[in-house]
């Protein structure tokens, strides 16, 4: 088959060279976008009187008319044309006749690519955004459902201080309102439009593309024509972004598998999102955390894959860059994949408080309350912490908690401590104290989710 380029050779490739160069078995799935922006350039072309109405009114017909048919499945790409642009311009041709041969006047594909890529990416993160808010919903309502639930809190993965499930769980929520605000910010860079910029230098026709931008919807375009070809610098931000928010899911499934071990105990997961064993019956695993966990080097993978397409690209286009779309669009694909099935693991997951609480009771994790007692009573920090910590190792020795001492025990290390020791180291007071902003108190655990459903409503 001879191509649309054909002139300056004879259009014929061989076959394996034709396949190897073809990409509409994976752009086709731009065919909304790029025939959308067909019909806005359509009339562009028609405002400026470079085609006449009656003309842009065929093609527009036209092109509906061929949206239409692939939405509905009636009409699918042909696997020999070379792009989801020239499947549309050659079906479009056979539709209408040679008006449509005028559709590609003043644009090139250059720039036609550069226009459907920003256009999908611009809808998938306005997808994305609502996805991690739902997540972000489900974590909140847990959230609030286990507010006043205590648990140890770690560092070094070792037991540090006592905090609360609801706290945790919003800690969660902090990091995915940050990847709301990275792919708003994204979408800046996304929301420019190039198209008009032709091949690389722009054309001679007096086109207008402002007019054509905002029939799109796009709030500004490329200024520079070398630029817009080339740029896929708002792709990159995109899989940056997405890696960053991979990073913080997979974090919360390593929590989720760690809690939901016998070793943990701290949560159970629905039944409809785990699996069993082929040979050990007792089992219940955490796969769909695991394949989360497992993605986020997916979507890693993706990212790298593009910065280095990239890397050593001369201006202006070249085809290397028809390797920028499969990295995308499997790094959405697989957040979306991610998205869906967290909000409904985490809705249906069940925290168990007792096994929270008697992990919290053990590990010292009030020992620093009782330097804070100590500082109380008129002792600097240094010289309370050393105390406490006397008292823990004291404790390790003789295999008792410190709620466990008698005063007598306490008095032996130092006999400033008195029966109030009690009250400042009942865990529920530990955590009720923790009430300064952002911390693990049930009020403030109830003003970081107001806030939370604020930012997502």
């Amino acid at each position: 088959m001879s191509k649309m380029w054909a002139g300056r050779t004879d259009g014929v490739t061989d076959k394996i060279a034709d396949d190897f160069n073809s990409s509409i078995s994976f752009d086709s799935r731009m065919f909304n976008e790029d025939i959308t922006g067909s019909i806005a350039h359509a009339q562009m072309l028609a405002h400026k009187n470079i085609i006449s109405t009656e003309e842009a009114e065929l093609i527009v017909d036209g092109l509906c008319g061929i949206l239409d048919d692939m939405k509905s499945g009636a009409l699918k790409p042909d696997p020999n044309c070379e792009d989801i642009h020239m499947f549309v311009e050659q079906v479009l041709t056979e539709r209408i006749g040679d008006t449509g041969k005028k559709l590609h006047t003043a644009r090139s594909r250059n720039d036609q690519v550069a226009l459907d890529i920003r256009m999908w990416t611009k809808t998938q993160s306005d997808v994305i955004i609502g996805k991690i808010k739902t997540l972000v919903a489900a974590l909140s309502d847990k959230a609030d459902e286990y507010k006043d639930a205590i648990m140890p809190g770690y560092t070094h993965l070792q037991r540090a201080q006592p905090v609360t499930f609801g706290h945790y769980l919003m800690a969660y929520c902090m990091m995915l309102l940050r990847d709301i605000d990275r792919l708003n910010d994204c979408k800046k860079r996304i929301d420019v439009s190039p198209i008009g910029c032709c091949a690389l230098a722009g054309t001679t026709y007096d086109t207008d593309r402002k007019l054509e931008a905002d029939i799109l919807g796009f709030s500004d375009v490329c200024k520079n024509s070398l630029d817009g070809v080339s740029d896929r610098d708002f792709s990159i931000e995109l899989l940056s972004a997405l890696s960053t928010l991979m990073m913080h899911i997979s974090r919360l499934s390593e929590e989720i598998i760690l809690w939901s071990s016998w070793e943990f105990g701290f949560i159970e997961l629905s039944d409809s999102y785990t699996t069993g064993s082929s040979i050990m019956p007792q089992k219940k695993n955490p796969d769909m955390a695991e394949l989360v966990r497992g993605k986020t080097g997916r979507v890693y993978g993706d990212l790298m894959t593009l910065l280095t397409v990239m890397k050593g690209l001369p201006l202006a286009y070249n085809k290397d860059m028809q390797e920028d779309k499969e990295p995308v669009f499997d790094a959405v694909d697989t957040v979306v994949a991610c998205l869906d099935v967290y909000a409904g693991m985490i809705k249906t997951m069940k925290a168990k408080t007792e096994n929270m609480k008697k992990a919290a009771q053990k590990g010292f994790i009030n020992a620093t309350d009782l330097a804070d007692y100590l500082v109380g009573k008129g002792l600097p920090f240094r010289s309370a912490y050393k105390i406490s910590g006397q008292i823990v190792s004291y404790c390790i020795k003789s295999n008792k908690t410190l709620e466990e001492l008698t005063l007598d025990e306490y008095k032996s290390v130092c006999d400033m401590i008195d029966n109030v020791v009690y009250d400042a180291i009942d865990l529920q007071n530990c955590v009720e104290r923790r009430n300064s902003y952002g911390g693990t108190s049930v009020q403030s655990v109830e003003s970081q989710i107001k806030y939370v459903k604020e930012a997502i409503k």
